[in-house]
């Protein structure tokens, strides 16, 4: 029975009794009548309310499900803020270990850029105009004092450097390496990779270490590799006359080299 069903039965008991009132007198059956729409009316209240309470009761089992579920997660970040605490707390002890040996780490450095510039001085004082680090008269003696490392040794250690960015630091050893070593069959490669440890920030000294290499070591593997070589510096400079008999060259004495193909590509965006 619905809410509007109710107010019609209210609305007929009051106009029986209106009814009877006006008549004079109530008979026993519309008595019974209004009686038992007002039961009706009763009966119907009492299950809408059941009904309400029940709604009712469900919202109050929702709201507790709800701030049972803010108190869990308000325990979880609680917990997490103290993990991330931890946490904070351990990266700030490792950050500190970083620091000292960090500390520890530029102190040493500093100690062995000392140590490279005073024997670079040395190198410096000894080497020829040309920067080939082996002076005229001395191609088949060390010079005093010089390493015992090997040819091999001191060039893959200087090849390391260059590898890892340290240009300076790897044009020294490959220059000691010239020095104490100047018949090594390292010597072509040595002089390459100074020619490439300049060829970024001094194309004209990178240029003149690849020159050497053509000129000193023709038959050498580098020999192709730094007459091409050449020819980009010389692009760079705009330099197309150059550039092109460079590439040239690369074509007609190592036609079967690798750089032979990269020189006839760059002959045809040159335009021959």
């Amino acid at each position: 029975m619905t809410c509007g069903h109710g107010r019609t039965i209210a609305r007929r008991a009051a106009a029986l009794v209106a009814a009877a009132g006006l008549a004079g007198c109530v008979s026993k059956s519309d008595v019974q009548l209004v009686q038992g729409e007002v039961a009706l009316l009763r009966a119907e209240t009492l299950r809408r309310d059941s009904v309400r309470a029940a709604q009712l009761n469900e919202v109050i089992q929702l709201q507790r499900q709800v701030m049972d579920s803010l108190t869990s997660s308000r325990r979880a970040i609680g917990q997490l803020k103290g993990d991330l605490g931890a946490d904070l707390y351990n990266m700030q002890q490792q950050l500190v270990q970083l620091q000292e040996l960090t500390g520890q780490s530029q102190q040493r450095l500093s100690q062995l850029r000392t140590q490279l510039e005073a024997r670079s001085e040395e190198i410096e004082n000894a080497t020829p105009p040309d920067g080939s680090g082996v002076a005229p008269g001395d191609t088949a003696r060390p010079t005093p004092g010089a390493s015992s490392a090997s040819a091999d040794q001191m060039y893959e250690a200087s090849l390391a450097q260059l590898r890892r960015g340290s240009t300076g630091t790897a044009r020294l050893g490959l220059r000691e390496m010239l020095r104490n070593h100047p018949t090594s069959p390292r010597a072509p490669d040595a002089l390459y990779f100074i020619g490439q440890s300049f060829a970024a920030e001094n194309p004209d000294s990178a240029s003149a270490y690849y020159s050497q290499v053509v000129e000193r070591y023709s038959t050498s593997t580098r020999a192709p590799s730094a007459l091409y070589n050449l020819g980009l510096l010389a692009e760079r400079r705009q330099d197309t006359a150059r550039a092109r008999e460079a590439y040239q060259r690369v074509v007609q004495r190592y036609p079967q080299s690798d750089e032979a193909a990269l020189a006839r590509d760059r002959l045809k965006s040159l335009g021959r």
